[in-house]
């Protein structure tokens, strides 16, 4: 696990993607400390060593494997057991697999906001109604589903969805995917999106 104490009396629960607690979830979790934000970052994978891009394969199927979304949340759950008394904002920022695990923790009551990045996989979990603001981010296009489609489904249920250039991993610098530009618009989205909620 990973820790930055700002003294805040906010937290932000970052949950990485696939790969674990890499140079881009570290270099973030960052970012949001120099912002004043206390941030945990668990690692889920429980794996010393991150995942190389190049083993996206390999990553994908030790997450479901070992670790899975409904454990993934129990944890993050317990987690917020844990620090819940501790602060009086609580955020989590999810990467892909870390987005929709944050989504299935949207109805723990101490979490105040949600903002997860190309949580593709939130698709199959629909049926969830959260109980606090949430913002998603998604890419123009994303290999096996139709965003827009996820889009407006989720705009029904009244969520806050921003679509951007690029391709799923758009804001991470350290990925072949990155867009530079998309990442700052993001970004500055989830700078507004934690002072106002």
């Amino acid at each position: 696990m990973m820790k930055r104490q700002s003294n805040s009396n906010s937290l932000i629960i970052v949950i990485h993607e696939i790969y674990g607690i890499n140079q881009h979830i570290k270099s973030f979790c960052e970012l949001l400390s120099k912002q004043g934000f206390d941030v945990i970052c668990p690692n889920l994978s429980e794996r010393e060593r991150p995942f190389e891009y190049s083993e996206e394969e390999a990553a994908y199927r030790h997450f479901m494997d070992h670790v899975g979304f409904s454990s993934a949340a129990q944890k993050i759950k317990g987690l917020l057991s844990d620090v819940k008394d501790e602060y009086e904002k609580i955020y989590i920022i999810g990467f892909s697999i870390g987005a929709t695990v944050a989504w299935l923790c949207s109805k723990e009551d101490c979490v105040d906001g949600i903002v997860g990045y190309y949580g593709s996989r939130i698709r199959d979990y629909l049926e969830l109604t959260p109980q606090c603001h949430i913002m998603l981010f998604f890419p123009e296009e994303e290999q096996s589903f139709n965003v827009d489609e996820l889009l407006l489904t989720l705009e029904k249920k009244k969520i806050e969805v921003h679509k951007f250039t690029g391709k799923h991993g758009f804001s991470d610098p350290y990925s072949s995917r990155y867009d530079a530009k998309s990442e700052q618009e993001a970004f500055s989205k989830t700078m507004e999106f934690l002072f106002h909620y």
